[in-house]
């Protein structure tokens, strides 16, 4: 029965490679190896992976082939693609099934949609791969080479390739050729299971995939070698995506599960690696990453699963990317990135697709502490409803927009996206199911198929054309479609379908174009279909649906586990329902062989119930439809798959021990025959065999899933069952006891059939030919099987041999359905991976002629189809169902007899009632001796009690169930005042004129929004001073108090020698000498001190000498003032504009300004009120009086004639609008009044009420008003009546009574009456006058009160207008608010770090010049102690030399500070180490000139001064002292130089950050000015305000005028005169600077250099004088004096110090001698010009003198030869003095040369007598 099966495995195909080089010294058989040998050394080498996220290449990447693949390598395809597997020796035709088309598409798949070129689409269907021709929508097929399916397509940049991922046991990537679609290369060892994804990189030269679980393996590969590159575990969970970085080649980055990796390719010495960095969430919640992209600089942008956008950075997220208002980017998650034209293009599952400016987020960045960045689209597109895309690819095509889009909801999209005036419309070029196929089924006349899914559609196709024929969709997705049977409809146009909302509905297909035109019908398509009938049996969705073998009876099954059962005609009627054990899974009926007409049910628990068919004629009259009598027979499965397992086992065990004991009995009888006795071992064996340990009994504890059954023969049945029980096909029967219940009962099959590799691959679907010779299967791997079947064999013992071809996907698309069609010509596969197949039956030869006939028939419709109505559809998924309606059917008649029986017992109290009223109306009439009386009439007075006593608890029972409603409307109507009217702060009053129409009206005014806007702007208050505070401008470094140069030099000069130098003991006279030398040599170290420092002072002063091109620091200083002053005169619309400090705008500043007009507003508004309100109480006294005065005049109207009556004008009376208050306002009458109105409206309704009558509160307002003008009229009357007549005399009265009676008057009462009368007519006039002036008084007032309000309301509507201008700033300011506070808060920080850095600077500074000064200081005091040395040694020192070197000499020193770092003790070695060499350099010296003999210079020679000697020493010392002190200030000194060169450099940079943040914030500024200057302000202005006309007209178009105020525009007016004026005189003033000024700086320049020029003469001439040559003064004052020199200047300093006191008095005798001076002065000019006149006649007489002495001129010529003859005499002797002062000069010069040679002063020869002076000179 059971025949042996062979293993289910593919086998493997024989690798070959097809190349174009020609080797034909090659065999075909060793290609053949090496190309195995390749394979298995790439599947089975392992790989090696670290969990540190660091990896290298493996073996296989480090150990290169030797010889690389030819370029023209290619392998064959059909070796390497999967076959079917077909039983060995079944003789089964390999080509049994052909696949002839696919109607599917897994559009649930990721990035399932790639583009080969302009019109080829490649996606994965399955087991295949499907090149779609966009155009003429053929198909190609490419199968999967592992047979386990295909897990990722990814097309080659170059769209020359494309790489295949497939899923299996080590699957491998397979890169195909395009268009010839040969394999190109193959690459092993990637993964162990399933690819996920693979990417090419830029340059398409590697490539990247990524592993599913459990290895998640990341490889890369030099694919065109077949060579791992790298290799590396990627996470430890589901990873989406891998891609290369376009712009940065060495960086990957993987995303998936809850996570983002980035990962680094570098080199090392050990080879390439690869790092990876995990990206971390921190405060963001963790979310899949489905999409992200790569940046130029590195970062990567990435989706979310709530559609914002995440900006990572080196692992971190940046920030977080949302729309404006924290609105999300997509509503969902964001499935794809792409870049085109500076464009960012996210693409979400929402059908949207958005593009966003790449700039800015490429430099996006958070500006507060939210950690969000708001941006806003700058293009969009939405494709369509119910549309949700998952990837897009772009066409190849250059310079091309258009791309295609995968809609997960089953449609491939062609989309433009140049976001331009052409821009095409979205158009679907294909439509799919989206999800699992739920129902298939095919017509049993025709090749028509039909298929729904829970994207709530309904398809027809034509699987011999190929083509889909017609879509419904309806408002819930189908689970189940079944295809009626010819017996039913002889056409086959009726499909039923069942949905998720358990309603079932019949749908018709015809072909529309048969139909007559008929209106309303659409008669365009090949098929339609329609609704015939809709049902809702269900509560739950429909699952399985069967037709009996007669079609007279409908089954429907469902989860809610019933079945229902419906009569078929032209209208399905239900017939009842029955209830099953579990869940209906699939329905069969009994077929026609036998006897029963029986339904099968199977239950997805494993429950088969077997029902008899019910009779379709008898009509359910009863309460419900559930039917009962019907026989039934139950099966419960219980597993015995534990026990065949066992029984297997047995078997094997037996089999073994039976060879065991065989082999042992024959070597017993072989050791009998050799004349032996058998050991005991071998004996011990043979009783100690023990069989092994049998599996137990098991029985899992939930039931396994029944997937499907048939039936075999009357009560038998085959099952199908999944889970543990999976693996056998159980025969099973219905036991003979079916008194139990069917969930009690545990029933187990008599017989099974074990399935061929079925334990994990159940049978999910069993259908048979229609001759039932080949079972087919689906199986829950996606594979197809077919079992050839003997004819008749119902127990299945021919099945044996199959024909097996994985198709679906293996992983989740479980086959579901299988069918063939109606000739047996096609088998039709769906599964749960949206995937529908096409298979032909038939050889490829026969299969041509079947297609030839290219279409299927559409059945035509039915006759009258066009004039029926359209069919009423259940479209609410909360319908009743059949039941649920028959059951509230029901309930409502049982209501409804209760409700009629309670009407009948109240018509009989009624009754009753009526009949003892009419009694007790007799017994009144009767008389009172007759009649009885209350108390007589009642038959017990306790029923009264008691009923007083219920009405009085009923009361209180009301009151408590009301209480909550009474406060609840309480509070209501709290609230609502406190709403309405608490927040009023006055309400709209309207006063009304009396004579005129006029009006004014309060305004309505409200406290909270003034309210709320103070308190916000109290509340920002504090931040005034803050926000001030951060727009102030650079703040200047403090200046601490330092000592200034001119403090630090007058500082004694005991503060430059810190150490005064110690003179040794026993020198009294000489060391005083020295001292004062020592003395004299500081003070010329002094005198060079300031010639160094004069030298520096006029260097400084040339330095700032200004240039030529110099302006007068006054005069720029003036211009920066004025430019700092003048202000911006350019408009704010200009470019260039930039906003003064003090005139930029913020949120306070605006908000400040809002709310100041608001106070504005509101103040005028309330003056308003309260003049208007003041009106109001005129008004309210005016009528007020107005009534008393119409009273007086009725009582004077009284007593006058009627014909001297004047007509009074109407009483003007108080409108509700005046007084609104009164609205709000009720009294008991009002609400008693309301509720008879609400009583009477309630009765009255149904016959009297119209469109047109009043409402309730209207007609309540007519009613009370009626009753308040009574109630006036009464109160006039009574108040009338009470009021006393004016006294009337006696005699008048008297008169009128007399007239009343009609008595003649005498003449007297005559006139008494006639002056009364006038008196009344007066008094008559002058109210009726004082009234109609009063009221016109009134009226005047209102009217002007309403002018003036106009006005008001005018300034109101320009005030409002400009409330929404500076609403509308302030938004805009809102928007600029937090990155102007970033700035601001970024500049306050550069700006406090620069002052920072400034301080720290100038302290450096500071510190700097003082160690420099201390250097000097030490300098100086070295120089001294030199000095006061030279000073010590004297003239003529025969121990001159050696003393020098002793004091020069280096000796070694003890260090001072014993803590000493290590690199300055290795400085200070080194330095020793140099100082030895010198002072062994020194030795060397010395010995050498000393001519060999050595001296000690530590101890003093002979002859040498002891006292000297130690000196020198002690000099040496302090010299050494102030070397050590040098060195250590010049390290100081340089370590704060370097410091303050790092202080410069950081100071610089915060300089030009402070500058760059200003210029953000300055470009923000001007951004926000250009955002200000877009808003539109409305200006009302007047003809005569337009001064811009064109021909004396106004232009149509104001756009270029420029609107100020007049005020404004005079003043620019006249302040353009101003500065013409102003011009005109800095030009006079220019004219005479440059004449007057400019040539008088000239002379004066010249006139100095003269004067220089005479003072240099001077000055040498003075030296000439004094030394005899010219000297250097400087060099002079430099010198040291000469000891004798010293004590005179002592002596002269003592002498100074003595003429002080007398100085001083002399200065004071000075002062009064000058002011003697000046008289006597005035006397002197008085004598002068007496001696004037006296040295003329002196003159005179001096010429007559002359005129004597020529006479006698031979007397003086022998006195002029005398006074020659001295003059030789006197030169002579100058000659010789000269002659010795030359010789005084050359002894001098000779001293000098000498080191400590005192300067004698010049020799002096005496002058010779004539050259001395005389006194008077």
């Amino acid at each position: 029965m059971r025949g042996q099966m062979t293993s289910l495995k593919t086998p493997r195909p024989q690798l070959t490679c097809l190349t174009v080089h020609k080797h034909k010294q090659r065999t075909l058989h060793g290609m053949l190896l090496k190309v195995e040998r390749m394979a298995f050394m790439y599947i089975f080498q392992p790989a090696r992976s670290t969990d540190c996220d660091q990896s290298v290449a493996g073996k296989d990447g480090d150990e290169k082939s030797d010889k690389n693949l030819s370029k023209d390598k290619y392998y064959i395809y059909e070796e390497l693609y999967s076959r079917p597997f077909i039983t060995t020796d079944s003789k089964i035709p390999a080509n049994l099934l052909h696949l002839s088309h696919s109607f599917g598409y897994d559009c649930g798949r990721r990035d399932n949609l790639q583009l080969l070129d302009e019109k080829t689409l490649m996606f994965i269907a399955g087991n295949l791969l499907i090149l779609l021709d966009v155009n003429t929508k053929k198909q190609r097929y490419l199968r999967s080479c592992s047979g386990g399916g295909i897990g990722i397509i990814m097309a080659h940049p170059t769209k020359k390739y494309f790489a295949v991922g497939e899923k299996g046991e080590k699957p491998c990537i397979i890169v195909y050729e395009y268009p010839s679609l040969l394999p190109y290369r193959i690459l092993r060892g990637g993964t162990e299971v399933a690819y996920s994804f693979v990417d090419f990189n830029c340059d398409g030269n590697l490539l990247a995939s990524v592993g599913s679980a459990p290895d998640y393996m990341l490889t890369l590969w030099e694919w065109k070698q077949e060579h791992v590159k790298l290799r590396c575990k990627a996470i430890s969970q589901d990873v989406y995506r891998v891609t290369f970085s376009p712009d940065n080649p060495g960086q990957l980055t993987t995303s998936g599960s809850e996570h983002i990796k980035f990962w680094k390719m570098y080199s090392t010495f050990t080879g390439l690696k690869l790092e990876g960095l995990l990206g971390r969430f921190d405060k963001t919640t963790r979310t899949d990453i489905d999409a992200y992209m790569d940046l130029p600089d590195g970062k990567v942008v990435s989706g979310s699963s709530w559609g914002n956008m995440l900006l990572w950075d080196r692992g971190l997220i940046k920030v977080e990317i949302c729309r404006k208002g924290g609105r999300t980017c997509h509503a969902g998650p964001i499935k794809q990135f792409a870049q085109e034209e500076g464009e960012l293009m996210t693409i979400g599952s929402d059908g949207v697709i958005r593009g966003w400016d790449f700039e800015s987020i490429y430099t996006a960045d958070c500006i507060d502490h939210s950690g969000m960045f708001e941006i806003e689209p700058m293009n969009e597109m939405v494709i369509g409803r119910n549309v949700s895309l998952s990837s897009m690819v772009k066409s190849p095509l250059p310079d091309s927009f258009i791309w295609f889009a995968q809609d997960s909801n089953g449609g491939i999209w062609k989309l433009d996206l140049s976001f331009s005036n052409t821009t095409q419309d979205p158009e679907c070029l294909f439509s799919f199911h989206a999800g699992g196929i739920q129902g298939m089924d095919v017509s049993r006349v025709s090749h028509l198929m039909a298929t729904t899914a829970l994207d709530r559609s309904v398809k027809v196709f034509d699987f011999l054309a190929k083509t889909e024929l017609t879509t419904s969709r309806f408002k819930q997705g189908g689970t189940a479609l079944t295809w009626a049977p010819p017996l039913v409809n002889k056409k086959g146009g009726l499909l039923v379908t069942g949905f998720e909302d358990g309603v079932v509905r019949l749908l018709e297909l015809y072909n529309p174009q048969i139909l007559p035109a008929v209106a309303g019908h659409n008669h365009n398509g090949e098929a339609t279909l329609c609704l015939k009938q809709a049902l809702k049996p269900h509560n739950a969705p429909v699952t399985a649906f069967a037709y009996e073998r007669n079609g007279e009876v409908f089954a429907t099954g469902s989860l809610d586990c019933t079945v229902f059962f419906f009569s078929v005609g032209e209208k399905y009627n239900p017939i009842g329902f029955i209830k099953v054990p579990g869940p209906v899974q699939a329905l069969e009926w009994s077929p026609q062989s036998h006897t029963k007409n029986t339904l099968l049910i199977l239950c997805l628990n494993g429950n088969v119930v077997e029902v008899q068919c019910p009779d379709p004629v008898t009509q359910n009259l009863s309460k419900t439809y559930q039917l009962s009598g019907l026989l039934t027979r139950s099966f419960n499965f219980r597993s015995i798959k534990s026990r065949i397992k066992r029984e297997e086992e047995i078997a094997r065990q037996q089999i073994t021990k039976e060879k065991k004991r065989r082999a042992l009995e024959e070597q017993v009888k072989k050791a009998m025959e050799q004349g032996r006795e058998p050991t005991e071992e071998e004996l011990q064996k043979k009783e100690e065999e023990q069989g092994e340990e049998l599996p137990a009994i098991y029985s899992p504890d939930q039931p396994s899933p029944l997937y499907c059954g048939f039936y075999s023969q009357p009560g038998s049945f085959w099952l199908s069952m999944g889970g543990y029980d999976s693996g056998f096909l159980y025969h099973c029967k219905f036991s003979e006891k079916q008194d139990e219940e069917p969930v009690q009962c545990q029933d187990e099959p008599f017989d099974f059939l074990p399935v061929h590799n079925a334990d994990q691959d159940p049978i999910r679907t069993i259908t048979f030919s229609s001759n039932r010779q080949l079972m087919l299967c689906g199986m829950h791997s996606g594979s197809i099987r077919a079992y050839p079947i003997q004819p008749g064999d119902l127990n299945l013992t021919s099945m044996q041999a199959y024909w097996a071809l994985n198709i679906h996907d293996n992983q989740y698309g479980h086959l579901r359905h299988i069918c063939c069609s109606h000739d047996d010509q096609f088998v039709l596969t769906a599964g749960e991976d949206g995937n529908i197949f096409s298979f032909a039956l038939l050889p490829p030869e026969e299969l041509k002629e079947v297609l030839h006939r290219k279409r299927a028939q559409v059945p035509s419709p039915r006759i009258g189809l066009e004039t029926e109505g359209v069919a009423l559809d259940i479209e609410d998924p909360a319908a009743y169902s059949i039941e649920t309606a028959q059951q509230k059917l029901e309930t409502d008649r049982l209501h409804k007899e209760a409700e009629l029986r309670k009407v009948k017992r109240r018509q009989k109290f009624a009754e009753l009632q009526s009949d003892f009223k009419k009694l007790q109306h007799e017994n009144q009439s009767l008389p009172e001796h007759v009649c009885f009386g209350c108390e007589e009439l009642e038959l017990d007075p306790r029923f009264r009690e008691e009923t007083e006593r219920v009405k009085a608890l009923r009361v209180r029972e009301v009151r408590k169930e009301l209480a909550w409603e009474v406060e609840h409307h309480n509070i209501g109507l709290k609230k609502l005042q406190e709403r309405f009217r608490g927040s009023l702060e006055s309400d709209m009053v309207t006063v009304f004129a009396i004579y005129s129409e006029h009006s004014v009206t309060t305004y309505r005014l409200l406290t909270e929004r003034l309210h709320q806007l103070q308190q916000q702007d109290e509340a920002r208050m504090p931040s005034g001073p803050a926000s001030q505070e951060k727009t102030k401008s650079r703040a200047e470094p403090g200046k601490e108090c330092n000592p200034t140069e001119e403090e630090q030099e007058d500082l004694p000069s005991e503060a430059v020698l810190t150490k005064p130098v110690t003179q040794p003991a026993g020198l009294k006279l000489p060391s005083q000498q020295a001292e004062k030398l020592r003395k004299a040599a500081e003070k010329a170290e002094q005198a060079r001190a300031k010639i160094q420092k004069r030298k520096r002072e006029w260097a400084e002063l040339y330095s700032a000498k200004p240039d030529e091109n110099c302006e007068d620091p006054q005069g720029v200083l003036a211009i920066r003032h004025a430019m700092e002053n003048m202000g911006d005169f350019k408009l704010k619309t200009a470019k260039d504009f930039t906003v003064p400090e003090h005139r930029r705008m913020n949120t306070e500043r605006k908000r400040a300004e809002l709310v100041a007009l608001e106070e504005k507003v509101h103040e005028k508004k309330v003056e308003m009120n309260s003049r208007i309100i003041a009106l109001r109480e005129t008004k309210v006294s005016l009528v007020t009086w107005l009534r008393s005065q119409n009273r007086r005049v009725q009582q004077i109207q009284r007593r006058l004639a009627p014909h001297l009556h004047r007509h009074y004008p109407a009483l003007p009376s108080l409108l509700p609008e005046e007084i609104p208050k009164r609205k709000s306002c009720y009294s008991r009458a009002m609400l008693e009044c309301y509720g008879a109105l609400k009583a009477q409206r309630a009765s009255t309704e149904s016959r009297e009420h119209t469109e047109g009558s009043l409402t309730l509160l209207e007609q309540l307002e007519k009613e009370m008003e009626g009753q308040e003008k009574m109630e006036e009229e009464e109160e006039e009357e009574e108040e009338g009546d009470r009021t006393a007549c004016p006294p009337v005399r006696s005699e008048i009265r008297e008169v009128e009574t007399l007239v009343s009676e009609g008595v003649g008057l005498s003449e007297l009462e005559e006139e008494v009456r006639r002056m009364e009368e006038m008196r009344l007519i007066y008094e008559q006039d002058s109210l009726l006058e004082q009234m109609e002036s009063a009221v016109w008084r009134f009226d005047a007032e209102l009217r002007l009160l309403h002018h003036e309000k106009l006005d008001l309301d005018c300034q109101m509507k320009q005030a409002d207008l400009r409330h929404v201008t500076l609403f509308q700033e302030l938004l805009l300011l809102r928007e600029f608010e937090k990155r102007e506070n970033a700035l601001q808060e970024r500049l306050n920080a550069c700006m406090e770090e620069e002052s920072i850095a400034a301080s720290k600077l100038e302290e450096h500074n500071v510190q700097l010049e003082m160690k420099c000064r201390e250097v000097a200081k030490l300098q100086d005091r070295e120089k001294a102690v030199t000095a006061a040395f030279q000073a010590s040694l004297g003239e003529n020192n025969k121990f001159v030399d050696f003393l020098t070197k002793v004091f020069k000499k280096r000796i070694k020193r003890v260090k001072k500070k014993e803590e000493i770092r290590e690199e300055e003790e290795e400085r200070d070695s080194d330095e020793d180490s140099f100082e030895e060499e010198d002072w062994d350099d020194d030795e060397d010296e010395s010995s050498s000139e000393s001519g060999g003999i050595s001296l000690d210079y530590g101890v003093c020679p002979p002859n040498c001064d002891p006292d000297l000697f130690e000196k020198t020493v002690q000099l040496r010392e302090r010299r050494l002292d102030l070397e050590e002190l040098l060195v250590e200030e010049r390290k100081s000194a340089d370590a704060l130089k370097k410091e303050c060169d790092a202080l410069v450099k950081k100071n610089t940079a915060l300089q030009s950050s402070v500058k760059a943040a200003e210029g953000d914030l300055e470009t923000l500024n001007r951004e926000k000015q250009l955002k200000l200057n877009d808003l539109d302000v409305e200006v009302p202005l007047r003809l005569h305000q337009i001064e811009l006309l064109n021909n004396g007209k106004v232009p149509s178009n104001l756009s270029p005028t420029l609107v100020l105020n007049t005020s404004a525009l005079v003043r620019l007016q006249e302040r353009v005169k101003e500065l013409q004026v102003e011009k005109n005189q800095q030009r006079d003033v220019d004219r005479q600077a440059h004449k007057q000024q400019h040539s008088q700086l000239i002379y004066d320049h010249k006139d100095m250099e003269t004067k220089c020029r005479v003072l240099e003469e001077h000055c040498k001439q003075q030296m000439m004088m004094k030394f005899g040559m010219l000297v250097d003064l400087e060099a002079l004052q430099s010198l040291s004096g000469s000891r004798n020199l010293e004590e005179m200047k002592q002596e002269s300093c003592f002498q100074e110090a003595a003429c002080g006191n007398d100085i001083k008095l002399w200065d004071t005798k000075v002062s009064e001698a000058r002011e003697a001076l000046m008289e006597m002065t005035r006397g002197h000019t008085e004598r002068l010009l007496n001696m004037n006149s006296f040295l003329c006649q002196e003159k005179q007489l001096g010429d007559q003198l002359h005129e004597r002495q020529r006479k006698l001129g031979g007397q003086s010529q022998d006195e002029r030869r005398q006074a020659d003859e001295n003059e030789i005499c006197r030169l002579q002797e100058l000659v010789e003095i000269q002659a010795q002062e030359v010789e005084a000069l050359r002894r001098e010069i000779s001293i000098l040369s000498h080191k400590g040679g005192s300067i004698l002063p010049p020799f002096q020869a005496p002058l010779p007598p004539s050259a001395h002076p005389s006194p008077s000179q």
